[in-house]
Parts: C-alpha cells; structure tokens; sequence
C-alpha cells in the first residue's frame, strides 16, 4: 500500500469510470475498497486510507478470514508451501552477489509482520546494525524463563496475562541473536511481542503505533531491567567490566548505568534568562535521543515544488533545536529573583555527546481535531555529521571525537500516525540494506539519502574515514 503502491494503483484506476456519473449519497456510502492481508488477515479500506476494525453486520470479513484459515490447513497448504520453496530459491539467488571476487550471500534476516508490527520491526532492525549496542546483547548468557510442566512450551502473544515470568533483555536477546545469521525464511518475533504487549500496555492490540515511541518504550524498558538483573543476577555487572563501555560515561537516567545509557546517553544543558531581571538558571538534563522540529519555513515543501527555495537540512533542524528562542506566554519562567513567573529565554547546549546520536525528526503535528504529517524531505548526511558547534566546551573535544556517520534510517510511509507503514535502512559490514518487514533487499547510498528520515542514528567516528562534514 506505501511502498510499492501496487494494489492502491488498481484502487485509483478504478475509481476513474465512477467520475463520470453522478452518484447519490447513499450510493457513495458503500463504493469502499478494500483488500486483506492473507498472512495478518488484516484489512485495510483504500478509501478511508486506514485499517478496518469493525464488520459488516453478517460477520462477512470474519467468515473471510476463517475461509483462508481452513484454506491454510487443508491441501493448499502443500501446495503454498511448494511455491514457498520456489520463492526462497528464487530470493536466495537474488541474494547472492559478487564481493572481491568472491560469492557470498547477504545473510539479513527479515521479520515477519504480526498484524501492524512494522513499527517494531524497523526499529529492531536499526539496533540490530548497532554494533556495540547489538553485540552486548547477544553475549548475555541466555535465561531459562519456564521451568516444570511450561518448560519448552511455546509462547503466543495473547491478551491473556497468564504467566509473570517474562524477560525483555532475554526475548530482546533472542531476537538479535536470530538476525544475520543467513536465514533466508524471516525470523518471527511473536515472543519478543507478547512480552511487550506484557509490560507495556499501551502496545496492546494491532493497531498500527509510532516508530519512536516504541522505540523510547523499549529503550527504557530494557534499561530498568538490566539494572535491576534477572533472576537476582544484576545485567549491570557484566556492563561495569566492559570497561570501553562504562569508562568515561557520566549519563545515567533513573538510577545506575546500563549499556542503553553508556550507548544512547548524552547530556544537554538548558539555560533560561529572565528577560526582566536577567537572572540566569542552569541545569543538565539527560537523553537518549534528541526530537528535532522541521523549521516551519520548510513545513509546506513537497517533493513537486523543492526546486523553489532552499531545501531543508538536518544542519536547520538541529539550529532550530539549540537557537536562542523566546518562551511564549503560554511557557513563562518563573524567576526566583522576581518572585514570579516572567518573560525568558531559553537555549539548549550539548554538554556531552553520546556514542550513538539518536535524532527523531518530528514529522507528526496536532491540529485542533487530528495530527498532521509533515511530509518536507530533510537532506541528511552519510558520513561527516559534525556535532562540534553545538557542543557547550568544543575546546574539550577531540578532533574525531564529534564526527558521526549514519548507521541507520527509520521511514515512514503514508500520511497519518495511525495508519502508514514503517521501514529501515541500515548499514552492515560496508554495504546499504532496505528492511522492509519480511523482504530484506541490498540497495545502494544513492536511495537512503532521498529517503524522508523520520529517525536517523548516528554512530560516533572512531579513527579518521575521510573529511565530508555536515
């Protein structure tokens, strides 16, 4: 529906003979298209442009799912899996490509959408090509979770609250462990979700939900886990032997260091000034990730138009993130010297630079009665984003040490938050991959920089790689 636009195509040239007929309102009620999911059984109506939760009032969109069902379990089922084989020969011939003179395969691993799910698998995949971040993960001892009668026993993602014992950093673990590994079917990540859909509530059900969101969710969620252990064993004694990991790291969001804080976590410094007294107030404010406005001069720019001013780069909206602005009246200061709340200003400095730069671009905007997208293309850089000019004391920093390079890109595809759908590109050993759910496809940097970047992670440049600065 968002990617390719394949099945949208035949909706639009279907609806063209329908222009040239005056229809009556009753008659434009029930001229809806819709298509199903055969693997989610989902169903989405092109012309409301959003998934369909209710029925008709016969149950027809149940009867239809519980006919593919009894389809998937009868002969068809040999028969599907026969084109299933031809398919992964077909892909696997597809991914194999020349590198130094030599074949090999590409190895990726997709994961299978469980009903709207994309927004979970573009954000796993973009930490999967995290390296430090991934690789701590996958050398965690594993956690026998069930034990007794439930040892072995398969996990399905219910509502069902059932049983407690669950362990994110053991299914996030898991997870990770089942990606590049040169699988050629796509890994599903059904445990991994039953265990969110347990400890995060607002993830229940199958509604399509933000990318970032989650992505916040789930890096605080491991981050508490970890520093309070599994098990009675504290994940936090493994981090403090790591020394490349805890050396230097000041960060900590509630409580201990983790590796999502010796990771993800940088300072920043937020400076008010009473614009009457000219009272100063400082503090330092710990992040993971930094949430960037596209510059409203920029807002109304589409793809047609661009040609027409100057196009917006992530260099305008991290300025418009550490410029100097004047609270409105809605945000007034409230100035212990004046003893009341006051006009002021506000600027945000970087006091320490995280090991991955987590940038959210903040594409979605309510409105009175619903969220807008901003749709503007922002130009990232590949390599070269140079951070030395935000930072509070850049006299403090080494040459290389603000220099990142792009290690992952997550997209949205669509118009709304609710609805739309979510993919990834990222980095792996050199070479660009597109992440798109199940398909995992080699591409090339020429694609990923005209992509609409919804969150971008860079990775802090270790030793020189050339000279491009943003």
């Amino acid at each position: 529906r968002y990617v390719n636009g394949h099945a949208k195509k035949h909706y639009e040239d279907a609806q063209i003979p329908m222009t040239n007929h005056k229809k009556t309102e009753k008659q434009e009620k029930v001229q809806h298209t819709v298509c199903m999911d055969c693997s989610s059984y989902s169903t989405y109506c092109y012309r409301c442009d959003d998934f369909v939760v209710n029925d008709t009032k016969l149950g027809l969109v149940q009867k239809v799912r519980e006919h593919l069902q009894n389809l998937e379990n009868s002969a068809f089922r040999s028969d599907r899996h026969r084109k299933r084989k031809l398919l992964e020969n077909s892909s696997l011939n597809s991914k194999v490509l020349k590198v130094n003179g030599s074949t090999t395969a590409l190895c990726a691993t997709g994961l299978r959408n469980l009903g709207n799910t994309c927004f979970m698998n573009a954000i796993l995949q973009s930490l999967s090509n995290i390296q430090q971040f991934c690789c701590y993960f996958k050398e965690l001892p594993a956690v026998e979770l069930r034990n007794g009668k439930t040892a072995g026993r398969r996990t399905y993602h219910t509502r069902s609250q059932g049983d407690n014992n669950v362990s994110l950093v053991e299914e996030f673990r898991k997870t990770l462990c089942a990606l590049w590994q040169g699988s050629q079917t796509a890994f599903s990540p059904e445990s991994l979700f039953y265990v969110v859909w347990k400890i995060m509530p607002n993830f229940r059900g199958y509604q399509q939900q933000d990318a970032h969101e989650f992505m916040r969710y789930l890096l605080d969620h491991l981050h508490l886990e970890l520093q309070g252990g599994f098990n009675g064993v504290s994940r936090s004694v493994i981090l403090q032997e790591n020394s490349s990991l805890s050396a230097s790291n000041k960060c900590c969001i509630n409580g201990a260091s983790t590796v999502v804080t010796a990771i993800f976590g940088g300072i920043l410094q937020n400076e008010v000034n009473c614009l009457i007294c000219g009272t100063e107030s400082r503090k330092f404010d710990p992040f993971l990730d930094l949430s960037l406005d596209i510059p409203s001069q920029f807002r109304n720019k589409r793809t047609k138009n661009q040609d027409s001013g100057p196009m917006c780069t992530l260099r305008d909206c991290l300025r418009s993130f550490t410029d100097l602005e004047e609270l409105d009246e809605t945000e007034l200061y409230m100035c212990h010297k004046c003893k009341k709340k006051q006009k002021s200003t506000k600027k945000f400095w970087i006091q320490k630079l995280p090991k991955v730069l987590c940038l959210h671009l903040k594409r979605f905007h309510w409105t009175a009665y619903l969220r807008n997208k901003v749709d503007t293309y922002v130009e990232f850089p590949l390599r070269g984003l140079d951070m030395k000019c935000y930072l509070l004391e850049p006299e403090n920093s080494g040459p290389e040490s603000c220099l990142y390079d792009l290690a992952a890109v997550v997209v949205h595809h669509g118009s709304g938050v609710g609805s739309g759908h979510y993919t990834a590109y990222a980095a792996h050993e050199g070479r660009w991959f597109h992440f798109n759910d199940s398909t995992v496809t080699l591409t090339d940097e020429e694609t990923v920089v005209k992509a609409k970047a919804y969150i971008l992670f860079y990775v802090e440049r270790q030793a020189k790689s050339g000279s491009d600065k943003l």
